[in-house]
Order: C-alpha cells, then sequence, then structure tokens
C-alpha cells in the first residue's frame, strides 16, 4: 500500500526553555518545569472554559527530529527495538504526546508542567485528561 499524506495546521506553539534536543528531559512528566503554550487567535475560542481541568494532553510536532529513523536503543537498554515500542522522538510521524498539568490560562496562554517539547514546537492539538478512559484497570 501507499502511504496516505495529510495535511496539519498548528493551533499553537511551545515556549519552553528547552532550546536544543540535549536540552530536553527524557520524559517530561518526570520534571517540573514549567512551559508554556500560545495558542494562535483563532483557536482561541476553543480554550473556553480548559481552566476547569487539571491535566491535558498535548500533541506535538516534533519538528526537529529524524523521520528516517525506524529503530533506536531507549535508555536504560541494550537491545534494539522499533520505534513503535519505544517513546523515541525520532519516527516516522514525529507526533509527540505529553499529559501536562495545567497551571494556569492567560489570554490564550496556557501554563504547563511537565512537557518536553523544545522551544517553537508546534503544537497540533490538546485533549482533556480523562481518568475514566486515560487509565487502564488493573486486574
Amino acid at each position: 500500500m501507499t502511504p496516505e499524506t495529510f495535511t496539519l495546521h498548528s493551533i499553537g506553539t511551545v515556549r519552553s526553555p528547552y532550546k536544543n534536543r540535549g536540552d530536553s528531559p527524557r520524559q517530561g512528566r518526570l520534571t517540573d518545569t514549567v512551559s508554556e503554550i500560545e495558542v494562535y487567535d483563532q483557536f482561541r475560542p476553543a480554550l473556553h472554559r480548559i481552566d476547569t481541568q487539571k491535566h491535558l494532553w498535548v500533541l506535538c510536532w516534533f519538528d526537529r527530529a529524524d523521520r528516517s529513523v525506524l529503530r533506536a536503543t531507549p535508555p536504560g537498554s541494550t537491545a534494539e527495538k522499533g520505534v513503535f515500542a519505544i517513546r523515541s522522538p525520532d519516527r516516522p510521524n514525529p507526533v509527540a504526546i505529553s499529559m501536562v498539568d495545567l497551571l494556569g490560562v492567560t489570554e490564550g496562554v496556557l501554563t504547563v508542567r511537565g512537557l518536553d517539547a523544545l522551544d517553537g514546537t508546534p503544537v497540533i492539538d490538546i485533549k482533556v485528561h480523562s481518568p475514566e478512559i486515560d487509565c487502564v484497570k488493573q486486574g
């Protein structure tokens, strides 16, 4: 089969202290670093009542990722794995998903904790976290 092509539009951009790939943590959720997501004017109405949420899923386009990488060795491992089996930022479609803590909203700018995106990274979507849906029940 031939892969399909899609068009995505960014809804905003990340303001982050991470300027280069080596600056960002392995997983943003493991840090207390605060970043901002500036949502573009035309999408700000979509933020209505987002301030009632504690946690958000942020989807970013890792525009500086290597899209040719299909296998990598994750940190702490000696075994190579396919990128669909790990959380490498390098992958054919560098869509990143991060659960962040929402700390505040001011004039279309979300202040969040736990985002591992580099400064200037395009944001492609934001979704609310739902413990009832997003948590796998053990048993």
